[in-house]
């Protein structure tokens, strides 16, 4: 499934009985314990879940990242940190922080997103040195992590950085050499700076694969482990197409799977930590089809798939119990290849993408996931977000679960309040183009449905 991911590492620079009528009353009132448990424990997980502003995060990579230009889309970011740019040549030599040894000020750089109001997560990748490279491994690790957190974590002299996880996607390495490497560096890291907090690399609930770690290689360390991460892509196909598809596909294998079956196993093996889908995202070029070589045969998805499957995606991780999902990529060179056309912005020139997620911020950024109201498997999904300052308004975000054209004129009924207003996603610049929807009656509100969230504000 991940076959395409060493071009992405190469773009990027190396530098979770009743038998007695007393029995059946035990049993009945029993039962209905039970349901009011779960009413209360589903309505303090909804009460729990993120705002959709703190949800959002975008995946950047050092000094090419314009906090500027994607300021109005989200304020989480994730950066990939070659650890290779800070311990080149002796990584028994401490770091010179706050500059790498190739002369990039972190100061410079994380102080930059600071001041355009972004919390960064560092993702710490030491495997961009080499195993072999590093004189002692633990050691070296955990002198590593120390500086870093004194350096830079929230208590820090710059307190700039907010989580790193160590590594991304270690998958070369052994499983024994990666928890070694796990539980110095985070050692090292609680010292330095106890406040700044630990995520995983890519997990797996299985055995270790090319591009994840088995969740057994951190599963003895749960005081050194804050946030738990997974990486899931919307593949139907592997190659040599890599073909994509919608995130409600009902032939996707391990799109959501993934991501819930590690959700569950936080659930029984680290209850509390928070699941964190640190990479999601589509494709879409408008660069010729290579005639031969890997990619010829590749699929891409529209401009318009990308936005729509994109901002669905992040509906739909909403409702489930995970607190935050990040876009791969930010930007991208328009290459029509695997990764290499993901970003939000072509050149730094907004997509459609783009549009459709700062709509999405703008329109839900204050509210969090309530409830799904319907599933309908391909014809219709609704969800229900709240608003703390607003507890009488909510939004009711409205889409067709599929990659068909068109729209479908669709009744909602049982629909608490007066519609004060609707919008559709947003694809391109300016003022949201009206939702088309209409209430005549107190409680139904018709509505056109299609590929593209459309969004209902509900008052009393």
């Amino acid at each position: 499934m991940h076959h395409d991911r060493e071009w992405r590492k190469r773009s990027i620079p190396r530098n979770p009985k009743e038998a007695h009528p007393y029995g059946r009353f035990r049993n009945m009132m029993a039962a209905r314990i039970s349901r009011l448990c779960f009413v209360f424990v589903a309505l303090g997980t909804a009460a729990a879940r993120p705002l959709m502003k703190d949800f959002i995060g975008l995946n950047g990579h050092t000094v090419q990242f314009k906090p500027e230009l994607y300021q109005p889309l989200c304020s989480q970011v994730r950066d990939y940190h070659p650890v290779a740019w800070d311990l080149a040549g002796d990584t028994s030599e401490p770091a010179p922080f706050p500059s790498a040894r190739n002369k990039v000020n972190w100061e410079t750089v994380y102080g930059s997103w600071r001041k355009h109001g972004w919390t960064i997560d560092a993702c710490l990748m030491f495997e961009s040195v080499k195993r072999e490279d590093w004189n002692d491994l633990e050691a070296d690790a955990r002198v590593y992590g120390e500086a870093f957190a004194r350096e830079f974590g929230p208590s820090g002299n710059r307190k700039l950085v907010g989580t790193v996880e160590i590594d991304n996607e270690p998958g070369s390495w052994s499983d024994a050499d990666y928890t070694t490497m796990f539980r110095a560096m985070a050692e090292g890291i609680r010292k330095g700076d106890p406040a700044l907090r630990i995520a995983t690399c890519n997990l797996t609930i299985g055995k270790s694969g090319k591009y994840d770690k088995s969740v057994s290689c951190v599963s003895s360390m749960p005081g050194l482990v804050d946030v738990l991460t997974v990486h899931s892509y919307a593949q139907v196909e592997g190659w040599p197409t890599w073909r994509r598809s919608h995130p409600e596909d009902p032939a996707l294998e391990r799109y959501l799977k993934d991501v819930s079956d590690l959700c569950a196993w936080r659930d029984a093996q680290m209850a509390g930590k928070p699941v964190w889908v640190t990479e999601f995202g589509y494709d879409s070029s408008t660069a010729p089809q290579e005639k031969s070589g890997t990619f010829a045969k590749w699929v891409g998805v529209t401009d318009e798939q990308q936005a729509q499957w994109i901002v669905r995606s992040l509906l739909v991780f909403s409702s489930m119990p995970v607190e935050r999902a990040y876009i791969y990529f930010f930007n991208d060179e328009n290459k029509a290849s695997v990764h290499a056309s993901s970003g939000l912005t072509r050149n730094f020139q907004p997509k459609p993408s783009f549009f459709a997620v700062r709509h999405l911020q703008r329109t839900l950024g204050d509210f969090r996931f309530r409830r799904v109201v319907t599933d309908e498997a391909g014809k219709l999904r609704v969800h229900e977000y709240e608003n703390d300052a607003s507890p009488k308004k909510i939004v009711w975000a409205v889409w067709a679960p599929h990659d068909q054209p068109g729209r479908e004129t669709v009744i909602l009924e049982d629909v608490p309040g007066r519609l004060l207003s609707s919008s559709r996603m947003s694809l391109a610049d300016g003022a949201a183009t009206a939702g088309g929807a209409e209430q005549e009656t107190p409680g139904r509100v018709t509505v056109e449905v299609g590929g593209s969230p459309v969004y209902l504000l509900l008052g009393p």
